[in-house]
């Protein structure tokens, strides 16, 4: 009776033990197999038994210490789609079985191995734009560059998602992608010798708000829009990728853009409104400096996806949707441990409606301290808005939808 009781206590045991193929691989898979991959942004991948072993150790020291999964909004400002930030419970299954000396188990537990994607997350993309040659940026400045990357577009297309694969991470600040619907890129871009042209803080051409297909920071995970929706390049326009580059190190670039089409006309398309403030003035040494930034608009749009970006100051982002009179205010995203080297745009599960003239406010705090370990200045000085890295931004680009769109020429000329 002992001897059954004691085999029956062990086989319990065993089974509540966490193992690699039954719980752990299933959590890697899900919240950290999309950038701990092959060549991907991850300094390791994790996609089998023998790589998750080889780093337990540091998989329980980032789980213990909230470092890693890197899922930056916090909970009940705004519902998001691909949450990748572990459950309490998950977070526990991995320090158990850390703890337990990482057992593997059963091969016959393992779930169905993903579809392979190749170097795109989202796939091969429906086209693949680059710079006719590589660039190399010079060391220890920030460098805007513009690369005209297409022919004109012989038909109108609709964009369901953008991916970008930096050619050196190390060098790469972001990406943005315009459209150049009047045709004035080749002109600049041929004023000057080398591969694209020099466009500091803009694109060097006209631009409005239906002139960007999208864009790309540190950290960033593409993903498609939701059934229904596209951004629109127009007929005839070209695409300009405007690369930030802040090198620290010399090395060559040849970074690549990866878009993905819808075929058929969307039901709405979508539109990027920025709610900013570009006036502040932030003083050497305050180590909590806030900034507001308000925006309203004279249609009523659908919210579908957020940007927030700051530079290495940056600590809090908060954005918040404020009716009249301030009688009510719906949390938008909320980022209290902001991290440049984790950015990215956030798409809603269900649109959030802006009403017309309520406002939008995204409010920013910086850490000018010496306290701050990020804090490129030394001496400390004051710090405002600015396009280098060493300068600040108090930012939120939203992905919105209007309501009616035939209005849009009458009361939203810019868009």
């Amino acid at each position: 009776m002992r001897l059954a009781a004691v085999i029956l206590w062990a086989s319990l045991a065993a089974n509540a033990q966490p193992t690699y193929s039954r719980e752990v691989s299933r959590i890697l898979q899900q919240k950290c197999a999309q950038c701990h991959r092959p060549n991907d942004i991850a300094p390791f991948a994790l996609t089998s038994y023998e790589e998750a072993r080889i780093y337990a150790e540091d998989i329980n020291r980032v789980v213990t210490e909230r470092i890693m999964p890197p899922w930056k909004p916090v909970a009940g400002h705004g519902e998001f789609e691909g949450n990748f930030g572990l459950t309490e419970e998950e977070r526990r299954t991995l320090q158990d079985w850390v703890m337990a000396g990482a057992p593997e188990g059963d091969a016959a537990d393992l779930p169905e191995a993903p579809a392979a994607t190749g170097e795109w997350r989202l796939g091969e993309p429906g086209l693949i734009l680059q710079p006719q040659a590589a660039f190399t940026p010079q060391r220890g400045r920030d460098v805007y560059r513009c690369f005209v990357v297409t022919n004109p577009f012989e038909e109108t297309r609709y964009v369901t998602a953008m991916d970008v694969l930096p050619g050196e991470r190390k060098v790469v600040h972001h990406v943005i992608l315009y459209i150049d619907e009047r045709g004035q890129s080749p002109a600049l871009d041929a004023k000057e010798d080398g591969e694209g042209y020099t466009c500091f803080g803009g694109p060097g051409f006209n631009v409005t708000i239906n002139s960007a297909v999208g864009g790309w920071a540190p950290g960033s995970a593409a993903r498609h829009l939701e059934e229904g929706l596209a951004v629109q390049v127009p007929k005839g326009a070209r695409l300009v990728m405007q690369v930030h580059y802040s090198a620290k190190v010399l090395a060559e670039d040849m970074t690549r853009v990866g878009l993905y089409f819808r075929e058929e006309k969307p039901r709405k398309l979508v539109r990027f409104v920025p709610v900013l403030n570009t006036s502040f003035r932030i003083p050497p040494g305050e180590a909590r400096y806030e900034v507001k930034g308000d925006m309203s608009l004279p249609l009523s749009t659908k919210v579908i996806q957020v940007f927030p970006h700051m530079h290495l100051l940056g600590k809090e982002i908060k954005l918040e949707l404020i009716s009249p009179l301030g009688r009510s205010t719906t949390p938008m995203i909320y980022i209290d441990k902001w991290d440049f080297n984790w950015q990215g745009f956030y798409n809603y599960k269900s649109e959030i409606p802006w009403p017309a003239f309520n406002t939008m406010r995204v409010t920013c705090v910086f850490d000018n301290s010496a306290g701050n370990p990020n804090n490129p200045s030394n001496p400390l000085k004051e710090v405002r808005w600015g396009e280098e890295t060493q300068d600040e931004m108090c930012l939120a680009f939203l992905g919105v939808t209007v309501d009616n769109e035939d209005l849009i020429g009458r009361f939203l000329p810019g868009f």
